[in-house]
């Protein structure tokens, strides 16, 4: 069976039929029905009622307007040259129904085929190589691929299908976002190594508000660390903006200033070698909670289905791949 015979039908009939009412269901009888050469025989070999498969050929019949079987009274049936045609075109028809179903089955069932995550990119240096190392391990015949942006553009990509998963915040979640939390984030202060607060148990705002912040100047992100601020009724110095975490990094480490994070490496050190300290922030406010968003109501193919299982398995409040212990 092959498609040539499918566009057969195009051609021998009219595209005006693909917009007409006609069932799968209607042309396995019909096929039924052509191959035996009657409707009795064909009723004991598919275990369907005489009269459900006579009514369905003569909807056929109805439908494309075609002759597609001559009765004959003691003898059955046998096709007409264009039922036999007709015949043809019904089987691979209902061929590549049954394809569909496969490929269905496929992604549903196992976990292969295509599979596009998106992650948080403050999130992206530390959690996510060892995510994937395992996904890929469990599952080589997934063609994973990544992006990393801040959590605005991942709710984007998320309501146009251009991604099936993101990891990311709880920030400012929409009605149409499934999202299934995995880990509680305490917020630190960022400070160099050598700052006079950096061997403190923990800080306050009001010991830094009137330091340099160094702000990471990303949508959501930097109006969760801003509205910290507004709960004291504090205004940060705000003396740098940086899109991106290691940047923000460099700065902090250099003395420039200071910042806030939910995200500690384990690796205390920026770019530029100069050493951070991560101090933890005092106060009742509200911890980020990192988990797994999707777009509500699609449901998931088995090889996203793996993927989360991978997220529950590594990621938890005290044990994150790529960061330090919360303390």
């Amino acid at each position: 069976m092959n498609t040539n015979l499918a566009q057969g039908l195009v051609n021998d009939l009219d595209l005006r039929t693909f917009s007409m009412r006609f069932t799968l269901r209607q042309l396995a009888y019909f096929v039924a029905a052509g191959e035996v050469g009657g409707v009795t025989l064909a009723s004991e070999r598919i275990n369907i009622s005489q009269p459900a498969i006579s009514a369905a050929i003569s909807q056929l019949e109805a439908e494309f307007g075609l002759q597609l079987f001559v009765r004959h009274h003691a003898q059955g049936l046998s096709l007409t040259p264009a039922g036999q045609r007709f015949l043809h075109a019904a089987k691979a028809l209902l061929q590549q129904a049954e394809n569909i179903h496969g490929i269905a089955d496929e992604v549903t069932q196992s976990a292969s085929g295509p599979l596009n995550v998106g992650w948080f990119r403050t999130l992206s240096p530390m959690l996510i190589p060892e995510l994937c190392k395992r996904f890929m391990l469990q599952s080589p015949a997934v063609r994973l691929q990544v992006c990393e942006e801040d959590e605005a553009t991942l709710m984007a990509k998320l309501r146009r299908a251009e991604i099936d998963l993101a990891l990311t915040y709880a920030i400012h979640l929409t009605d149409d976002i499934a999202f299934e939390p995995l880990a509680e984030l305490p917020i630190y202060v960022l400070l160099a190594s050598d700052d006079p607060l950096a061997q403190r148990e923990s800080i306050s705002l009001f010991e830094v508000a009137a330091k340099p912040f160094i702000q990471l100047d990303m949508p959501l992100s930097k109006e969760y660390f801003l509205s910290l601020f507004m709960m004291e009724g504090l205004t940060p110095y705000i003396a740098a903006k940086f899109e991106y975490p290691e940047t923000v990094r460099s700065f902090v480490g250099s003395g420039f200033g200071y910042s806030l994070t939910t995200a500690r490496p384990i690796s205390m050190v920026a770019l530029t070698g100069k050493g951070l300290s991560y101090v933890r922030l005092q106060g009742d406010y509200p911890l980020m909670v990192l988990g797994i968003a999707s777009l509500k109501g699609l449901r998931m193919t088995r090889a996203a289905e793996s993927f989360v299982d991978i997220c529950r398995a590594l990621i938890s409040t005290k044990d994150l791949p790529g960061m330090s212990p919360w303390r």
